[in-house]
């Protein structure tokens, strides 16, 4: 089969979110193959691939042939919780058991900061780069994935604004995030896990050359700034890139599997009944360096 590429919302956003056709995931790739998801990533940032039966290996092994994986250490359930492997991230509000986790688990409060808009692993020294998610099994209505392109968003600032923008550095932690929500029930060992490590707020794409802004509700300071000040100055530039004409929202359908860039990309869950079953596994693949190593 053809691989074809084509964008999701012609008019409004050509090129942002593609839906990709004309290929299996099921089965390792090709070469061909393997360039072609790269260079739609490139132009894209959010791809949509349907009707993927994908089991949790293979899903491994095409997230592998992109890229080196991070290890799933940013969610909150201890290893003998854990329902999937370190190399996957249960985003799902299933316990070990397979039985919907109660309203008030704390598994669950603490899973409710990706209903904020974030980008995936910036509260690691190595954040990440790309973002894999396959559904499994979706709610009957509610629990879409919103995705913002950071790099719409930054194009449309003003020149002064670039200029402010450009050099800055900011401190990113989910302690900030879910403080966001009132979530503040860390272990020490937590704490000290998720110390806030600095990212560069303006980020170049190393392939494109395209400017973005790198934002997350992660984000608490930015460097040699009053704190007030910097939340107040994020709050703006977050509120400036989730204008819904960044904005494409992913109503999912079974067995979908979305890609996205987290390095020109953020995005966040929307509610659902929490009481049926919502369970998707994601892959993540390491951006290797630093922000900060990749000058703007």
């Amino acid at each position: 089969m053809t691989i074809a590429i084509k964008p999701i919302d012609p008019v409004g956003r050509a090129f942002f979110a593609g839906e990709v056709s004309g290929i299996d995931l099921t089965h390792p790739l090709s070469p061909a193959e393997v360039a072609a998801v790269h260079a739609g990533m490139d132009e894209f940032g959010v791809l949509v691939f349907h009707d993927q039966t994908l089991n949790d290996e293979q899903q491994l092994v095409f997230s592998r042939q992109l890229g080196p994986l991070e290890t799933a250490t940013g969610d909150i359930a201890a290893a003998h919780e854990r329902r999937v492997s370190m190399d996957l991230n249960d985003i799902s509000n299933l316990d070990k058991d397979n039985k919907v986790v109660a309203r008030d688990d704390r598994r669950r409060l603490f899973g409710i900061g990706n209903q904020l808009w974030h980008s995936d692993s910036s509260f690691k020294a190595v954040p990440a780069k790309y973002s894999i998610l396959s559904a499994r099994t979706i709610p009957a209505e509610g629990g879409n994935t919103e995705f913002a392109d950071m790099r719409a968003a930054y194009d449309a600032l003003d020149e002064r604004t670039k200029r402010e923008v450009h050099d800055l550095i900011c401190w990113h932690s989910q302690i900030f995030s879910r403080g966001l929500l009132g979530f503040t029930d860390f272990t020490d060992e937590e704490r000290v896990k998720w110390a806030p490590v600095p990212q560069r707020l303006v980020r170049r794409h190393p392939n494109t050359g395209r400017l973005s802004l790198y934002l997350a509700s992660h984000a608490g300071g930015i460097e040699g700034w009053p704190v007030p000040e910097a939340r107040a100055f994020l709050r703006d530039l977050t509120e400036h890139a989730t204008q819904r004409q960044f904005v494409y929202s992913h109503v999912w359908r079974p067995h979908d599997v979305m890609m996205w860039d987290n390095r020109v990309t953020m995005h966040r869950a929307r509610r659902y009944d929490h009481t049926q079953v919502r369970d998707l596994r994601r892959t993540t693949l390491t951006n290797e360096v630093s922000s900060l190593d990749q000058a703007p």
